[in-house]
């Protein structure tokens, strides 16, 4: 299943500049292994020491909040959009 991972500009010098990059998988855990194995060092950057995804990592299906869903095992489909959106801190105190 052919699925477009929109990869944000803080991750991109791990995809060589692209992006949008596509991969095969049924569910976003799956999507993190196979971006891991063609860009080494992306799992690192979305999912902490124990596999989960890092707090200030959002994954969104076509527009929707995976942790709305069911988070890592949230089943994704061929001509599915994933967008990895870094959560932005900040403002004033």
């Amino acid at each position: 299943m052919a699925i477009t991972v929109r990869i944000p500009t803080a991750l991109r010098r791990i995809t060589q500049g692209q992006g949008e990059v596509t991969v095969e998988a049924s569910t976003i855990g799956e999507l993190i292994d196979a971006l891991e194995r063609e860009f080494p060092g992306m799992k690192d950057r979305l999912t902490d020491e124990s596999g989960e995804i890092r707090k200030f990592v959002n994954f969104f299906v076509n527009d929707e909040d995976i942790r709305f869903l069911q988070g890592k095992d949230t089943s994704i489909k061929d001509g599915d959009t994933v967008a990895i959106i870094p959560a932005i801190a900040g403002g004033r105190g």
